[in-house]
């Protein structure tokens, strides 16, 4: 009996996919759990493996087709049975067929590892070229990044780079990159240099009001996340509350921390402790550890804290599973790694799903207090600034204390000001005498003993 492979959802808030590049054919025998195709959403990359055994009798979604959640895209039939095309279930919700980022043009081509391929694109590097070394001749990362480095040390001849928005551009002004000068880094072509070949062919009186130095496209995750931020303020009743927290005693933790955590090789930072702190307070209060889903507020079994990451696209929130049941090292450890995959663009499905609450730090930038957007179908948001040594009254003294402004943000249709003030003040509080931290971290084993 033939069965449908449909686009699953990779997360509540997946809608659609792209389909990147088909790792089969039509007539392929095929294992259960075998891919059958890459998948491009709007957070990451992943393979959609086969759910069975058979024979690929249909693919039903071509390469570079964007299709929605519960889509049909192909069917895998028994051997010698003859499978009837599907007519679709779902209809796609628009027509959106874009060219696959990255994908290869040749026939026959080598199958490309959704990491190389982003490590490709990013860098401007032809796949092409690329020889592959992984099974069946599969390009991997290390076939992209010799690619990198052979470029840039001068063997052969060096493609002058350039950025995804001034490529889109001159296609679409039919602009030849080949007749820009490129005045970025390396002679990078960006934006502004198209836009400066542009004003040799338009006539001044077409020219816009005011130069444009740049265009930006608002695409990939740059595109996911206007969009997520769109309809998290139009879809909730958001409200902020803001306390300022004498961190004194968890800066004098870190600096006790730093010669026990030094066989580990990881430098306790202010983010651990918030995490740890809010993870521990959100047990006490169960109501922001929580989705609303239409007419519905989840509370959540397992307190699975986001912690928001920059990377050069835009803003990655890697998950921090079950993080109340994690001591403080273990959770620095696994923040770490999370933010090398992060900035390596390995971060995986489960990297990046499953949160029921989210930290989001402006510390580095030096801001002192924020309004944190909500991330739905997420509740509450704690937005973390700075640490800040000035006058403040302690112990009916006026000393010198460090200081911390911490903003929660919640959904009003979800609960009221109370809980959420009870929350916040009870992280507040955790990172006030954060001694329960301490006692934790010396129960906890050495590291390397």
């Amino acid at each position: 009996m033939a069965t449908n492979v449909l686009l699953p959802q990779w997360g509540m808030n997946m809608e659609d996919g792209l389909l990147v590049k088909w790792l089969v054919k039509e007539g392929d025998s095929v294992e259960a759990g075998q891919p059958l195709v890459e998948i491009e959403t709007a957070k990451i990359n992943s393979e959609l493996e086969s759910p069975v055994a058979g024979i690929v009798a249909h693919i039903t979604a071509q390469e570079g087709a964007t299709v929605d959640v519960g889509v049909i895209v192909a069917v895998i039939g028994e051997p010698g049975e003859s499978v009837p095309r599907p007519s679709q279930s779902k209809p796609e919700r628009r027509s959106r067929v874009r060219s696959a980022p990255g994908a290869r043009g040749r026939a026959g081509a080598a199958h490309v590892t959704p990491v190389a391929r982003r490590l490709a694109r990013q860098n401007d590097v032809d796949l092409d070229q690329v020889s592959g070394t992984g099974p069946n001749g599969r390009v991997v990362e290390d076939d992209v990044r010799r690619a990198i480095a052979a470029r840039e040390t001068g063997a052969g001849a060096r493609r002058v780079q350039v950025v995804p928005a001034a490529r889109k551009l001159a296609k679409e002004r039919g602009v030849d990159l080949a007749q820009v000068r490129g005045t970025g880094p390396g002679g990078r072509i960006l934006g502004a240099d198209v836009e400066q070949a542009l004003q040799g062919q338009t006539s001044p009186a077409a020219q816009p009001d005011g130069a444009v130095s740049e265009v930006v496209a608002l695409t990939g995750l740059r595109k996911t996340i206007a969009d997520r931020m769109l309809q998290s303020v139009q879809s909730m009743a958001q409200v902020t509350l803001t306390t300022e927290a004498d961190v004194t005693e968890s800066v004098r933790l870190m600096s006790e921390l730093v010669s026990h955590w030094r066989p580990s090789r990881i430098r306790p930072l202010a983010q651990d402790l918030v995490v740890k702190a809010t993870a521990a307070a959100l047990a006490d209060h169960p109501r922001l550890n929580a989705n609303l889903v239409g007419d519905e507020i989840r509370l959540l079994a397992e307190i699975n804290v986001g912690v928001a990451m920059a990377v050069p696209e835009g803003l990655m929130v890697p998950v921090v599973s079950k993080a109340d049941k994690r001591d403080l090292l273990t959770l620095a450890k696994e923040t770490r790694e999370l933010a090398k995959k992060a900035r390596e663009g390995r971060l995986s499905l489960d990297d990046v799903t499953g949160a029921s609450f989210t930290v989001t730090s402006l510390a580095a930038l030096e801001i002192d207090a924020f309004t944190p957007i909500i991330d739905p179908p997420q509740v509450a948001i704690l937005g973390v600034g700075r640490i800040v040594e000035k006058p403040a009254v302690h112990d009916g003294q006026v000393a010198v204390r460090s200081m911390m402004h911490l903003s929660l943000a919640f959904d009003h249709r979800a609960l009221d000001g109370a809980p959420a003030g009870e929350l916040l003040r009870a992280i507040k509080g955790r990172l006030e005498d954060p001694a329960w931290m301490s006692r934790e971290s010396e129960a906890a084993p050495t590291p390397g003993v």
